[in-house]
Order: C-alpha cells, then structure tokens, then sequence
C-alpha cells in the first residue's frame, strides 16, 4: 500500500449514470439484494467502503465516455468533444502547428 510509505492520495471520482448503483456501492443495507451479484464486482463497493474512490451521479447526457459507446447527434458530439478538450485541427492548422515547433 502506498499509504504504508507515506503517500496519501485523494479520492477517485467515478462518474455514473445509475443512481441504483451508486445506492448498492454506497448503502450496506442493499446487501441483501444483491446476493446473486458475483464476488468480482463488488469491487467498486469495496473501494468506497475504504474511501479510495467516490462516486458521483451524473445524468446520461453529460457521460463523456457516450463519445466512444453511443450514436449520437451532431450536435451532442461536438458537445461532448469540447467538454473532453479535443479539437478538429484541419491540415493548414497542423502544417502551422508543425511549423511552429
């Protein structure tokens, strides 16, 4: 453990998009519910139990990772793309940048 040699992180955030998991991880009083959850995935439970990570609710609409998973409109790919700081560079601007350097 990096806490054994003085290291002391902040928490991870993870992002998601169902409230009813993030009520499973966080709540030990659903455990009776999800008994017939394989072992192999309380792993997120067990690192919010610890405190190593922490999770956030956020709605579908504004789930980054969508860019990669979904179809989606013109309009909300451009939106997502802004929002993970990446930018269409046409081939002058990268001849410029490449110049530039």
């Amino acid at each position: 453990q990096l806490t054994d040699y003085g290291f002391h992180l902040n928490k991870i955030p993870i992002y998601c998009d169902l409230k009813s998991a993030i009520a499973i991880s966080c709540n030990p009083v659903q455990h009776s519910r999800t008994k017939h959850i394989a072992v192999r995935h309380h792993f997120i439970k067990e690192h919010v139990e610890k405190g190593t990570i922490e999770l956030y609710f956020v709605k579908t609409d504004y789930q980054l990772a969508n860019i990669f998973t979904k179809a989606l409109s013109a309009d909300h790919f451009n939106y997502l793309v802004r929002h993970l700081g990446m930018r269409s560079l046409s081939p002058k601007e990268l001849e410029r940048l490449a110049k530039s350097q």
